[in-house]
C-alpha cells in the first residue's frame, strides 16, 4: 500500500520540483546580471525552501538539530555524509547566513535549471573527479574564495552518495586540501538520517513519509588538534557514530 501510494506522490513531487527549478532559473539570471550577487544568493535560498517544500509532499519532513551558535563573520567548512540529493537544499536553507558554497562534480555545472546556473556563478567549486590534479587546484582556489570572504564551503569526503544509508569511507584529500586553504575555518560536521529512503524504489516511485533529520555537532577547529589526521578521525568518527543504519 505505501508504495502503491508513493506513485501519485511521486508524480505531483516531480512536477512542481521540475516546476521550480524551471522558473528560478531565469530569475537568478535576472537577478545576478542585473542586480548583483547578494539578490542572487536571496533567490537561491528562496528557492530551496521551495525544493524543501516538494519533499514535503512527499509526506516526508525535515529535522535540523543544531544546538551550537556559530558566528558568520568567519569562515566555515561543514563535512557531512551524503545520502541523496535531497541533502543539499535543507543544508543550502538551514546555513544560509553563512552563504553556502559546494565542492561539487564538474557534470553537474551543466544542463540542470537553477542547479547549474548556481553552481557556476554562485561561488561553488566544479571538480573533475578522475582528474585529481584539477580537482585539487579547484578546491584549493575555492579555499582561498572562502577564507577571503567568509563564507560556507560544504563538502561530502564519502565522494558519492550512500544507497542504504550505510557510511562508505572518508576521501579525505580534498578535506585536507580546504583545510590548508581555509586556516581559520570552523569545521562543522554534520550527520545526515534518512534521506537515502527518498530513494528506496529508485528514482520513481520516491520514498514517502521519510523524516530527514540533520544533525549539526559541535564546532572545532583545526587548531584544536595536534595533526591534521587527528582533525579528521575526529570529523568522520563525529559523523558516522550518529548514523542510524
Amino acid at each position: 500500500m505505501r508504495k502503491l501510494l508513493a506513485y501519485p506522490l511521486s508524480c505531483i513531487y516531480y512536477f512542481f520540483f521540475g516546476l521550480s527549478l524551471l522558473v528560478f532559473h531565469p530569475i537568478q539570471w535576472v537577478f545576478f546580471n542585473v542586480f548583483g550577487y547578494q539578490p542572487h544568493k536571496k533567490s537561491v535560498d528562496i528557492l530551496q525552501l521551495f525544493l524543501m517544500r516538494c519533499v514535503n509532499l512527499l509526506g516526508s519532513t525535515h529535522q535540523f538539530i543544531n544546538p551550537y551558535t556559530l558566528d558568520n563573520s568567519q569562515p566555515v567548512i561543514i563535512v557531512s555524509n551524503h545520502q541523496s540529493m535531497a541533502d543539499i537544499p535543507p543544508l543550502m536553507w538551514y546555513f544560509r547566513k553563512h552563504h553556502v558554497k559546494f565542492v561539487s562534480k564538474k557534470e553537474l555545472g551543466k544542463g540542470i535549471p537553477s542547479v547549474s546556473y548556481n553552481l557556476r556563478h554562485g561561488g561553488s567549486a566544479l571538480i573533475e573527479r578522475k582528474n585529481p590534479r584539477q580537482a585539487i587546484v579547484a578546491i584549493r582556489k575555492f579555499g582561498d574564495y572562502i577564507e577571503s570572504t567568509n563564507r560556507a564551503a560544504v563538502i561530502f569526503p564519502e565522494g558519492t552518495r550512500s544507497r542504504d544509508g550505510k557510511p562508505k569511507p572518508f576521501q579525505t584529500k580534498g578535506l585536507e586540501t580546504l583545510i590548508k586553504y581555509i586556516p581559520s575555518a570552523v569545521i562543522i560536521p554534520v550527520t545526515i538520517n534518512n534521506s537515502w529512503k527518498n530513494l528506496r524504489y529508485g528514482k520513481f516511485p520516491l520514498g514517502i513519509g521519510n523524516k530527514i533529520t540533520f544533525t549539526a555537532h559541535k564546532p572545532v577547529k583545526s587548531s584544536d588538534f595536534d595533526t591534521t589526521e587527528d582533525l579528521l578521525i575526529h570529523i568522520e568518527t563525529t559523523i558516522k557514530s550518529s548514523i542510524n543504519t
